[in-house]
């Protein structure tokens, strides 16, 4: 049944094109044929990651609780206590596209799948959430029983540009759940101790997120598992700064990533931060030490024992947005790093499949074999023989009873306001595509260094029109340029350059008649500043007249026109403080805010929607809402933003680096459509999406399906 509301649509930038599965090899391994795909998921879509292995005892807690979870299989608890039946907790988006923890249990060639909400329901493991870093512990004592320990987001944080990550354990046997985090703290990646008494989590210093996005600033904190069975208290304790991802060898010996900030450039102020994997000793107390070589990057440790550790490594950085070809050392592997002889690492996936990025290793049997996830788009291709990856679109779990959620595997899409035609970017930035009945195809290819961006389709439905943008896409002081695809799903489309002056003109937008184009620019600004401006005539471009809509030293961008044309809604820099930095790091620092401005009296501007709270100094409004979007009835705005932070640690995550801040997940809020001034500061906002992608440029649309793929062809 449709949405009364339209749809919401976003990409997740950096998402892999090819899904990610779960695989183990044996240690060491020989070549290609000793790679076990645990999960035997074929060519599913599910997009499977993060895995660890359930203890005998949990498992056989999980077919207590849920017996159809072993039935299937046949596998018996005596199975589980001989080894023949194992069992897998991981990440997955098979259900309403929510990355959330999942269980397998593995018998005789066979694998049976349950999410922890099909075995303890809803009311724990329910709702728009993320899941992650499933472990176990408990079973330690007659009264503490088994217990899953992992992070969920389905808790509001009080604050915003605060991470909504929280620690939870839920019993097992009974499906009680226990908040583990303390009220105002936030962690990630717990892990337990070989006994189940300890789980130790990367907690943000401070209890805050100050923007950081590579290397977050985390602390080690050790706390009780269960806190009943372990004298009523929690016993949290900080043990070791500027670390993450810790990885129990025992109950005494810890491993973690941690990077350390360095100037490879001596001219230049960035400083980029080095990863290693380090090795801390609780009882001595001392200073950790570096186990894995300092010309490398190690990170998202797994011990084997108190001496040996598998790691992910990259031997060679490359620029993650340039594009290229790679040659194995730039590609992430896993290797095992024992520290009696640290400069003979074991290869493992080199070996298996050196041009595919391998994660998050894990020990299976002791450490004779290592687990890890991945997604290896060129075996894909050569064992399939497709020469593309499928785009298709993928409905995910909303919020908004009236609302549908979509996700789209295009940059800058855009649907046409009758909903008959799709356009979005390639990842690559150079092709146009456009989706309808007819099929999918390119209507417009760029080569050379210019990219092609900010897809728009005119908002008149008899106008088959789509604009785009062209040049150094995130270069402010190069020249972009707004085109005109006319005809544009009709076969024999027409290119016209509608703006002039070397400037930099992005975001084009049309009115609802599809007579007039708001766009952003830096013209009249000899520093680069930008500000609102209209296209009088958008078939004639810049010939037909242009006039200033918003006058100021300050970046006004992202902008679109009100359904009912009186508005334009823009994300905004004017209310960054005095004496704020411009850049940090090399990274834009944010400060960007949403504002209505009214078509008819421009002097009338309303900010409608800040990141953090408006406060003194220089941390008011730091942040990003960007990319703000109507609905098409006019209550609501959708916008992109970092409102919740980050959700797991980015280094395990492939391309992490953006040349501007990622931004973070989907938003919306409503709005009174009526009375402009009514919209000052908006305190409520929904979270649309749970995420640990980047989600960006998001787009309203008043069609709704249960099935956007059957709305456009997407086959090529």
């Amino acid at each position: 049944m449709a949405s009364s509301r339209g749809s919401i649509a976003a990409f997740a930038s950096y998402r892999p094109p090819c899904p990610w599965d779960i695989f183990s090899c044996p240690n060491p391994p020989s070549g290609e044929k000793d790679e076990v795909n645990l999960l035997q998921s074929g060519s599913s879509d599910h997009y499977n990651h993060n895995g660890r292995p359930i203890p005998a005892a949990a498992l056989k807690a999980l077919i207590a609780k849920k017996p159809e979870l072993a039935s299937e299989c046949g596998a018996t608890a005596d199975d589980v206590d001989s080894g023949r039946a194992t069992g897998l907790v991981f990440v997955s988006e098979r259900e309403n596209g929510l990355e959330t923890l999942h269980v397998a249990l593995c018998f005789n060639d066979k694998v049976k799948v349950l999410s922890l909400g099909d075995i303890y329901g809803a009311d724990t493991f329910g709702g728009v959430r993320m899941e992650d870093s499933g472990c176990f512990g408990g079973g330690f004592a007659p009264n503490a029983d088994p217990c899953i320990i992992y992070v969920s987001t389905k808790k509001p944080a009080e604050k915003r540009r605060t991470p909504w990550t929280v620690v939870y354990r839920t019993n097992l046997k009974t499906g009680e759940t226990e908040q583990l985090t303390p009220d105002g703290q936030y962690d990630l990646s717990p892990a337990v101790s070989p006994s189940g008494k300890r789980v130790a989590v990367a907690n943000f210093r401070g209890n805050r997120w100050d923007g950081e996005i590579e290397h977050l600033q985390t602390d080690i904190v050790l706390m009780n598992v269960d806190k009943k069975a372990q004298g009523g208290k929690l016993e949290r304790k900080r043990h070791i700064s500027n670390a993450g991802w810790p990885s129990w060898a025992s109950d005494n010996i810890i491993f973690f990533h941690r990077a350390v900030d360095k100037k490879d450039d001596p001219k230049s102020d960035k400083k980029t931060p080095h990863w290693g994997v380090y090795r801390y000793d609780i009882a001595a107390a001392k200073e950790p030490v570096l186990v894995t070589p300092i010309d490398i990057e190690a990170m998202t440790p797994a011990a084997i024992s108190e001496t040996k550790v598998a790691v992910a490594t990259i031997h060679k950085k490359m620029f993650q947005m340039g594009g290229g070809v790679r040659d194995p050392d730039m590609y992430r592997h896993i290797e095992i790093y024992d520290i009696s002889a640290p400069k003979q690492p074991v290869k493992i996936t080199q070996v298996v499949w050196p041009k595919a990025d391998h994660y998050s290793p894990f020990v299976l049997d002791g450490g004779s074999r290592i687990g890890y996830h991945r997604a290896a788009t060129e075996r894909l291709l050569e064992l399939t023989g497709q020469s593309n990856v499928a785009r298709n679109f993928s409905k995910l779990q909303s919020p908004h009873k009236d609302v549908d959620v979509f996700r789209v595997s295009g940059v800058f899409p855009t649907v046409s306001t009758d909903g008959s035609k799709l356009a979005f970017v390639d990842n690559e930035f150079k092709a146009v595509w456009i989706a309808d009945k007819q099929g999918l195809r390119v209507v417009w290819e760029r080569r050379g260094s210019n990219s092609v961006f900010s897809t728009m389709w005119n908002q008149n439905p008899e106008l088959d029109i789509l604009y785009v943008c062209v040049g150094p896409a995130f270069t402010v002081d190069k020249p972009l340029e707004i085109y005109a695809i006319f005809n544009a799903s009709g076969g024999q489309p027409e290119y016209r350059k509608l703006t002039a002056g070397n400037h930099n003109n992005a975001f084009p937008y049309s009115n609802p008649e599809g007579t007039k184009i708001v766009f952003r620019s830096t013209r009249d600004h000899a520093d680069k500043k930008k500000n609102l401006y209209i296209l009088e005539d958008a078939h004639a471009g810049e010939e037909g007249g242009v006039t200033r809509l918003t006058n100021g030293n300050w970046t006004d961008t992202h902008c679109q026109w009100a359904p009912k044309g009186d508005w334009v809604v823009f994300s905004s820099t004017r209310d960054k403080p005095a004496g704020a930095a411009d850049l940090d790091n090399g990274l834009d620092f944010g400060y960007f805010n949403v504002f209505i401005v009214s078509v008819a009296k421009p002097d009338v501007v309303v900010r409608v929607m800040t990141s953090a709270p408006p406060m003194p100094g220089v941390g008011s409004t730091a942040g990003h809402v960007n990319h703000p979007m109507f609905s098409p009835d006019g209550r609501s705005i959708v916008v992109t933003s970092d409102l919740a932070a980050v959700s797991t640690e980015p280094i395990s995550m492939p391309m992490f680096l953006h040349s501007v801040r990622p931004y973070g997940d989907i938003f919306s809020f409503d709005i009174d459509p009526t009375d402009i001034t009514k919209n000052k500061d908006i305190q409520n906002f929904h979270r649309v999406t749970h995420s640990r992608y980047e989600y960006s440029t998001p787009v309203w649309t008043k069609f709704a399906t249960s099935d956007p793929n059957a709305q456009w062809n997407m086959h090529y």
